[in-house]
């Protein structure tokens, strides 16, 4: 539904006049619109050198080496270090594990356990120390071959139970050895 616009002689000159008043107004207000604009942006400009005058005289100086309070000093203490080190070791169990297949990551997980980590410590600090395990293997196999021997010459039955027997005994003598060499010259390794 469009509408004719009539042209009428006399609507035209009265919207004239109100047309070029409207927009001599608008003309004004965009005149002083744009001065306060760029009197802002001046403003801004000025602000914005100011502070970057500042941060460059701030670079520029050296800076004071800050004292570390005795506070600051001990806050790297044991407990933070080995409970960092506990964090690190979990952290990169987890990464290790997550790469592994679902039987091997099982297993790593029991034998990782703490409490079979430090069994497995302990009984290797004393029990079953390598020296002593040598030396068990190297008897069980010498003696056992020895009584064999000597069983079959004279015609004796053997039980199976030498060498257990002769293992123990060597174990017994490896850890004694390592007993007196740690005596002896103070060294443990």
């Amino acid at each position: 539904m469009a509408e004719r616009i009539v042209n009428v002689p006399e609507r035209e000159s009265g919207n004239q006049e109100a047309l070029d008043r409207v927009s001599r107004e608008r003309g004004t207000d965009l005149k002083n619109e744009r001065e306060q604009s760029a009197e802002r942006a001046e403003g801004a400009n000025l602000e914005q050198a100011r502070t970057d005058i500042e941060k460059a005289v701030e670079v520029k100086k050296p800076k004071a080496e800050k004292e570390v309070a005795p506070a600051e000093k001990r806050r790297d203490t044991p407990a933070k270090r080995r409970a960092d080190r506990k964090a690190s070791y979990k952290k990169t169990m987890k990464e290790t594990q997550a790469h592994m297949k679902p039987a091997e990551r099982t297993f790593s997980k029991v034998i990782h356990n703490p409490v079979v980590e430090k069994t497995s410590e302990a009984v290797g600090g004393t029990v079953a120390r390598p020296n002593a395990i040598l030396a068990g293997s190297l008897s069980a196999f010498l003696l056992t071959l020895g009584i064999y021997l000597f069983a079959k010459h004279y015609g004796y039955p053997l039980s199976g139970f030498e060498t257990i027997a002769a293992f123990i005994l060597g174990w017994v003598v490896g850890i004694l050895f390592d007993y007196l060499r740690v005596m002896i010259t103070g060294k443990r390794g």
